[in-house]
């Protein structure tokens, strides 16, 4: 029988990326309960971190109260699984690859969305792991979202994982077809930090937004952009850290590197000094350093 109610908090955690000691002091602060809260995850829950395995099998374990967008670890967990990717030198993830209960956590992950759009106190508010290309509204996004989820869940999952993987096409275009489409979908909602004015991405800069290439921008900057009116949360960026404004909601506040595994309450977290800004508790544990930039 389920026990949850209408009465819910509900919460936005940045990249957990496998620090599950952290996730459970977190939870604990915020005095989580399956049945009357939500958790929304905004992707990297595994790899780096020394517990991706235990990270999984909780959030499992709350069934509808924990809720995920994929992150780039997350596909790269996949790709790895489906022998479409090698291991590299910082993964954490033999201990989910060699489980006993290996197959239930595998499609579990696969059954978590690539965006999720909420409406919370009349605000909408759409979730990604790293960004949406300024051309896209909320809507393009979620049934391009959708498009990459298909495949993920169906029987063409391995061959999809090795041809994902690459940094072209870098611009969005409604022609794209097969898998330069998929990829550019994939790219932009799971590794994006910087575009410019035309949604060409940029993937090699991963510091600060003041660090922008030539010509580029962080991608929530981009004038014109058609989300620009709504709440975009995401993390994967833990060297721009805590952002919160009325359209940009940034988690990724480095749990693994030694910072703070954050958890945002969103919705009837108090007084708003806004009328259009969503309501918002900012809640942090602090996190053992699990890995060393490099």
């Amino acid at each position: 029988m389920d026990e949850r109610t209408d009465a819910i908090s509900q919460y936005l955690i940045g990249d957990v990326q496998g620090c599950d000691d952290a996730l459970q002091r977190l939870l604990d602060e915020i005095s989580f309960s399956p049945s009357r809260d939500t958790l929304h995850l905004l992707g990297d829950l595994v790899n780096r971190g020394p517990q991706s395995a235990a990270t999984l099998r909780r959030l499992m374990q709350y069934g509808a109260a924990a809720q995920a967008v994929l992150g780039n670890h997350d596909l790269h967990l996949l790709a790895l699984a489906e022998g479409a990717r090698t291991p590299s030198r910082s993964d954490t993830l033999d201990e989910i690859l060699q489980a006993s209960d290996r197959a239930a956590m595998l499609h579990w992950l696969r059954w978590q969305r690539m965006a999720m759009l909420e409406t919370i106190d009349g605000h909408a508010l759409l979730m990604v792991h790293a960004g949406v290309l300024p051309n896209w509204s909320a809507a393009k996004t979620m049934a391009l979202a959708g498009e990459v989820e298909s495949i993920l869940r169906g029987p063409g999952l391995g061959d999809f994982l090795r041809q994902m993987y690459g940094n072209e096409p870098a611009q969005w275009s409604d022609a794209l077809t097969g898998v330069d489409r998929l990829r550019v979908i994939v790219n932009a909602l799971t590794r994006m930090r910087f575009c410019d004015a035309q949604g060409r991405m940029d993937y090699e800069s991963k510091e600060g937004a003041a660090t922008a290439p030539s010509g580029y921008m962080p991608w929530f900057e981009v004038p014109g952009r058609r989300t620009a009116d709504i709440t975009v949360a995401f993390g994967h960026w833990s060297m721009l850290g805590w952002l919160g404004r009325s359209d940009v909601l940034s988690l990724d506040t480095g749990c693994v590197w030694g910072g703070c595994l954050s958890a945002l309450r969103v919705g009837d977290a108090g007084p708003s000094d806004e009328k259009t800004k969503l309501k918002q508790e900012l809640i942090q544990v602090q996190c053992a350093q699990a890995q060393k930039p490099g």
